[in-house]
């Protein structure tokens, strides 16, 4: 069965750290365009960053950019998603989504397998 599962999330205080892992299981997640979504309570998910197989470059949305970098470590098929200087607007349901076949995009649909997603706050 092929499922991702995510891990690491939290309640942090603004301008903590956070590091959250995507670990895959039966698939290789090197194979897999691997982006991180994220859902605010009363917001629409929107994707925040990516890393894509090969190559691994990556892309971030404007207002993680800086702040967040995107791993992956393929001999332990798992992908990381390291979160500095946290804000309360941070806060969101932070989803692992993986693509095959795919690049360079943070469209939903276009994504194969999701994890259950973990809850990061970021409060005082």
């Amino acid at each position: 069965q092929l499922q991702l599962a995510e891990s690491g999330g939290g309640l942090v205080q603004p301008g903590g750290s956070l590091t959250l892992s995507c670990a895959g299981s039966g698939f290789s997640l090197d194979y897999y365009t691997i982006g991180w979504f994220r859902q605010a309570p009363g917001k629409e998910r929107e994707g925040i960053v990516y890393i894509n197989s090969g190559d691994g470059t990556t892309y971030y949305v404007d207002s993680v950019k800086g702040r967040f970098t995107i791993s992956r470590d393929n001999t332990k098929n798992m992908v990381y998603l390291q979160m500095n200087s946290l804000k309360s607007s941070d806060t969101a349901v932070y989803t692992c989504a993986a693509g095959f076949a795919i690049r360079s995009t943070l469209e939903p649909a276009q994504y194969d397998y999701w994890g259950q997603g973990t809850q990061v706050t970021v409060s005082s």
